[in-house]
């Protein structure tokens, strides 16, 4: 993580009143709590009255050798909401498991505060998983379709 992405998080943190958060990401582990520190640790800069610590996060077991999967992409939410398949109950939905999508294409619609987002895949491929079900809330960042690309 970069110092902006930190600043985000705590800004995260202010608009939430959260006290601490803890977050892992390519095997490096961020906490960042109010207050004072509580024990010692590698601490980056942050603004005062946040403690930042990092660590290096390893399972101690090899890692597995990298399987078909690692190739696949995923189209994600960017935004808290709805997520929908289709632009109405009564038409079809806009892609199906199986199909091939090209870059720019609708793939579903994300529905935050009564606006309807329309969500492009960014790679062409093949939609190999859909892990969401049509008219259910869905989080920032949660995957919405995994992609095999072409």
């Amino acid at each position: 993580m970069n110092l902006k992405e930190i600043r985000e998080v705590i800004n995260l943190m202010n608009e939430n009143d959260l006290a601490e958060i803890e977050i892992e990401r390519d095997g490096t582990k961020i906490k960042i709590r109010k207050g004072p520190a509580e024990t010692p640790g590698p601490v980056l800069k942050s603004p005062a009255g946040y403690h930042v610590e990092t660590q290096i996060v390893s399972s101690g077991a090899p890692e597995p050798a990298k399987s078909s999967t690692a190739n696949r992409s995923q189209i994600k939410s960017p935004m808290v909401g709805t997520f929908y398949r289709a632009p109405s109950p009564e038409v079809p939905p806009f892609v199906e498991a199986g199909q091939v999508v090209e870059i720019g294409q609708v793939v579903c619609i994300v529905e935050a505060m009564k606006l309807m987002n329309e969500i492009k895949s960014e790679v062409r491929g093949k939609i190999v998983e859909i892990p969401v079900e049509n008219a259910q809330p869905v989080e920032f960042g949660q995957t919405l379709f995994t992609i095999e690309p072409l």
